[in-house]
Formats: C-alpha cells, structure tokens, sequence
C-alpha cells in the first residue's frame, strides 16, 4: 500500500460518493466534475490496494472494505477538523490555560470578579491562580511559569509591563471594642503607640511594608509592630482575636471577621495605590490580550 501518498482530498471524495451513493450526487456535493472524481478514486483504491466500491444499477454502494474504510476515513476527517478547530481558538486566546500570580487584598474583590467575568466569556479556557508574593511573580514571569501576575507597587523592570487596573485608598483595621473604632477615619498619628500587626520588610525596593515604614518614619513614629504575618488575611484574623491593628487597602474590607471594624485614613497623608497587571514585555499571547480587554470591560461596566 501507499498510505503516504493519501491525502485528504482522496478520503473527502470517497466519503462523499458513499453519503450520496452516486458519482453524480458527490460530483455536485463537491464542485467537481465526474472524471477527475472517478480518477481520484481509483487512484484511491491503488493505494490501498483493493477494490472500495462496487457500481451496481440502484448505484454505487461500498465492498466490505469500503465499509471499513468509509468508518475510518470519517474518523480522519473528524479528527482533522477538530485539531484545526482547536488550533484556531488557541490561536485567538479563546483555548488553553492561564496561570496568573496573585498576592494580598486583591484575591477578596477584584481578580475573582475578573477571573469570573473572564470564564464566563471563554470557558474553554483554564484558569489557575497561584498565590505568589511580588518577587515571586517576577520570578516566575521570567521563568514563562505565569502569564500575568496581580500585584501593587511598580518597580522599574525593563522586561515588564505594570498596567494600572484600579485605585484604591488605604483603611486600618481595628478591634470593635478599640477606642478608635467609634471614629470614621483616622490618621497616621493616630496609630502612633498602638499595637500593629505588619508585614515582613524585604531587602529588595518597593513593597507595602517598606511603603508604610517610610510613611511612619515621614511623621516621626516608630511603628509599635507586635507580629508580623505574610499577608491581609491572617493580618485581620489576627485583629479579629484582639491581638492589634492592621493596614491594607480598600478590598479589605470584603473580609467580614466577627470584632474587626474597618476605618478610612487621612487621605492627606496617605495616597491611594494602584492595583496593576503585570506581564512581560515581550509577551504576544492571544490569551494574554483577551484576558487584558475582559478586565478592561469589567472596570468599565463598574465604572460606567
């Protein structure tokens, strides 16, 4: 046999002539004239080497080897069609996986509502959120482990991308019972002597502990920190048990603990920060693209 010489013209014109059972009817069905049709199959069957079909008064109907061949031959062409179909929606974002980094308050209010809003226009497309602190998105975008990562604080990285998503203002989270809780906003001041739960500073530039140092350190005040965790939630668990007082942003407050009371602060002394996507430089996923303009759409429906 000579399968190497089949190509898939050959089995779309031998399924057709069995579907219609004539010479005719595929010639129509196709837009091919009946000679060159009829050349094709039997070039056909001199590849595989037996007879295919049988040309009978009532028609042409498949031998026992037809049969065989005609199941098979429609597996082919299914098979074919299906892999480009799936080319075509990899290619165009609408198929495949998505890994995104994601770190703090952001996972309690705005990446669910876009990872949402995103599965809910590509379900094809497999979402996976890894819980990743900033360098370790960085890391892992460089490494291609990730797509895109969520995170605050942009850092001149040339082979990144940082594009603001929104702004948020800075809270504090307080005991019910504290003294503080009865106001609705406070300053930096404020938190001068009281019991903090922070976060770990790092050696490496930027970061929102680092961040809120420099602004304690701009007033004068020695934060009075008595634990440090490694993110918001276990911060205002912690609040919940009375242990201290937090800081974090505006998303926070999606975290309904009993005995934690959210407070805004000084917008004067505090700004607000931007929640960014962050992606490489270099990236042209489809994927990538698509996700971007869901998140963009999103923002503007709760904007508009």
């Amino acid at each position: 046999m000579f399968a190497n010489k089949i190509d898939i013209r050959h089995l779309r014109y031998f399924v057709a002539i069995v579907r219609n059972g004539s010479f005719r009817g595929a010639s129509a069905e196709l837009n091919i004239s009946q000679p060159p049709l009829s050349r094709q199959i039997q070039q056909l069957e001199d590849y595989v080497g037996v007879s295919l079909l049988t040309r009978r008064s009532s028609g042409i109907e498949p031998t026992s080897a037809g049969k065989a061949f005609f199941v098979e031959a429609c597996n082919i062409i299914d098979l074919l069609e299906r892999a480009c179909e799936r080319t075509q929606l990899i290619g165009t974002g609408r198929l495949g996986k998505l890994d995104v980094g994601v770190f703090g308050s952001a996972v309690l209010d705005f990446v669910p509502r876009f990872v949402l809003g995103f599965r809910n226009s590509f379900p094809d497309v497999e979402v996976v959120l890894h819980n990743m602190d900033r360098e370790a998105q960085v890391k892992a975008l460089r490494e291609r482990r990730i797509l895109l990562g969520f995170n605050r604080f942009f850092l001149d990285y040339p082979d990144l991308v940082w594009e603001s998503v929104i702004r948020e203002r800075m809270i504090v989270a307080v005991p019910s019972e504290h003294p503080l809780a009865r106001k609705s906003a406070v300053s930096l001041r404020d938190l001068a002597d009281e019991p903090l739960i922070f976060y770990p500073r790092t050696d490496q530039p930027g970061g929102f502990s680092n961040y809120l140092q420099r602004l304690f350190s701009n007033l004068n005040i020695e934060p009075k920190i008595v634990q440090n965790v490694d993110d918001v939630v276990t911060a205002i668990a912690f609040v919940s048990s009375g242990l201290g007082l937090t800081l974090g942003v505006e998303s926070a407050r999606n975290l309904q603990l009993p005995g934690v009371h959210y407070l805004s602060l000084d917008e004067r002394e505090v700004p607000s920060f931007d929640l960014s996507l962050i992606y490489r430089a270099d990236e042209d996923s489809p994927l990538l693209k698509l996700f971007i303009e869901s998140v963009k759409q999103s923002m503007a429906a709760q904007n508009a």
